[in-house]
């Protein structure tokens, strides 16, 4: 699988992750291939069973994925003379990054920051037609308003260093665009499993909620509401969206110096996301309202007792900002790829949940 036999036509980072494996199987699938994909040496194993079994799940040759070993955080992505061997390549799409809340200020900026540098100076040198770049819609930070793909540097405040170094890697590709760079920017709300399987990589983000609400006993179970949550949005959209959008996005000529915004148009409040969950997993959940300055210690002892807790999440439970995605949507109109409703699949989630109890919720890195 690491034998390069044909010329590269893709270059992929954050592969065999949750949602690089998504997209290079739908890059796969409409023979956009080969695909190089940069991985770390210690996800070498992992990558090679993921390859070969895409390869012969989509009855492709064993030498469309081709596998270099890398690191974004290093100058030439850790590969020196190795880039050579990829010169051939069009495109390069950009998904490497450490999503975690809670990741701390050096290797967020390491990741996030220096290693979109490094890939952007990396597809500089190899000449690429095309650069995609997913990037989060939280590079809003704490936004006071609605938040478009028009928006980006507006004096925000950050909830934490995730969402403070992709809005500084965001930047990075933008000042590049400005200087002629063809790419295309994806701004993904929070991703969950898939709508249809509830399948996902990892249980972070609004999956401490339902992991932890699981935990207890179906007649009672507790979370905490903070002053101001009634009238907060939680924008979560599932993985198929995502790659729907992106693979239909990235193909077309007329989306180059765009930027898109993969968020549910119409998201639930954090009162209504939490019913919808109740009502999925069949519990009779009370949300005690408690002042954040609680709450958050309160989620560290849960955590700290070994149970799906992450003091991190409780800043989006006021969190202030709404997000609006009227140039994804004029793009996607009439293509019959739209987000969802939550309440469509929780009901997947949970399943998912309920028969796979042991997936993690670490990060990549």
């Amino acid at each position: 699988m690491s034998e390069q036999s044909r010329d590269p036509t893709v270059f992929l980072t954050g592969f065999p992750g949750f949602l690089g494996s998504a997209l290079l199987e739908r890059l796969l699938a409409r023979g956009d291939e080969p695909v190089v994909c940069l991985i770390q040496p210690q996800y070498r194993s992992q990558a090679e069973t993921r390859a070969e079994t895409l390869c012969h799940r989509l009855e492709v040759p064993p030498d469309s994925i081709q596998l270099l070993e890398g690191d974004i955080t290093e100058p030439d992505l850790g590969c020196g003379d190795a880039l050579e061997g990829v010169s051939s390549v069009e495109t390069c799409y950009h998904l490497a990054a450490v999503y975690d809340l809670a990741v701390d200020r050096g290797l967020a900026e390491a990741v996030n920051v220096r290693g979109t540098e490094h890939v952007l100076d990396a597809a500089q040198t190899l000449d690429v037609d095309r650069f995609q770049y997913v990037s989060t819609c939280y590079v809003s930070g704490r936004y006071e308003g609605v938040f478009t793909e028009a928006h980006l540097e507006e004096g925000q405040s950050f909830n934490n260093h995730y969402e403070a170094t992709k809005h500084r890697a965001e930047v990075l590709v933008q000042e590049r665009m400005d200087a002629g760079l063809a790419a295309t920017i994806y701004r993904p709300a929070i991703v969950v499993g898939d709508s249809e399987t509830g399948e996902t990589g990892k249980y972070d983000g609004p999956y401490y909620l339902l992991r932890l609400l699981l935990e207890q006993p179906r007649a009672c179970s507790l979370t905490v509401s903070l002053p101001g949550s009634d009238d907060t949005e939680l924008n979560v959209v599932p993985r198929d969206f995502v790659i729907d959008a992106i693979a239909h996005l990235s193909a077309r000529e007329e989306t180059v110096g765009e930027v898109y915004q993969l968020c549910d148009p119409t998201p639930l409040t954090i009162p209504r996301f939490v019913d919808a969950l109740a009502n999925a997993m069949d519990h009779r959940v009370y949300s005690i309202p408690t002042p954040k300055s609680v709450a958050r210690p309160m989620l560290g002892a849960l955590e700290g007792v070994g149970l799906p807790a992450e003091p991190a999440t409780i800043d989006y439970f006021d969190h202030p900002t709404r997000y609006a995605c009227p140039n994804t949507r004029r793009a996607l109109a009439g293509t019959g790829i739209e987000c969802p409703p939550f309440e469509s699949y929780v009901d997947e989630l949970v399943a998912f949940v309920r028969e796979n109890p042991v997936i993690g919720s670490d990060a990549m890195v």
